[in-house]
């Protein structure tokens, strides 16, 4: 749990915000992320179900992807874990934060978990198929501000590295063809 509490301690100092001052609550957090990260091979959120598919839980991977808008608006993350600085005071109350992650991505994340629930009780009676591969299609990003890339399907709300806002990433398409020797 300590590499939880460190690694999210980082992120809180990077990012300018508070980690829960309520250390009952909090290490319940810690220890969620560190249970759902032996369980997936990453640090899915907490507070939300994860797929166990990497590229469909890749925006709840703490810390999430909204949760510098959700500290900005309402002074914490969805789970609390990350808190604002009046909050982290005592200034302001924890407050209820609506789930700002989009319908879609929580029902495809609700049927990916359903499949392999399903998947792992005909695996004991039926033979071995080779899945076919995920059909989730990657897009490129890249911040105009400072340059960061990542791969996603959508540009994240908040550039992790100069907190530039969603509108400044652009979609990069790379076009190639195949060589002719």
């Amino acid at each position: 749990m300590e590499q939880a509490r460190t690694r999210a301690e980082a992120d809180a100092r990077t990012s300018g915000c508070f980690l829960n001052p309520d250390k009952e609550f909090l290490n319940n957090l810690l220890e969620g992320l560190k249970t759902n990260e032996e369980r997936y091979g990453y640090p899915s959120c907490p507070c939300r179900l994860a797929s166990g598919k990497f590229e469909f839980d890749r925006d709840i991977i703490c810390p999430c992807d909204y949760r510098d808008p959700d500290v900005a608006q309402y002074g914490c993350c969805y789970c609390a874990l990350f808190v604002r600085k009046d909050v982290y005071e005592g200034k302001t109350a924890v407050q209820p934060v609506p789930e700002r992650r989009p319908v879609e991505k929580q029902n495809r994340a609700y049927q990916a978990s359903a499949d392999a629930t399903t998947t792992e009780a005909r695996a004991a009676t039926t033979p071995k198929v080779v899945k076919a591969p995920s059909q989730v299609r990657m897009k490129m990003w890249y911040c105009k501000q400072c340059g960061y890339v990542c791969f996603r399907e959508e540009p994240p709300y908040i550039c992790p590295i100069c907190k530039a806002k969603r509108e400044f990433f652009s979609e990069i398409t790379i076009h190639s063809e195949p060589r002719t020797s």
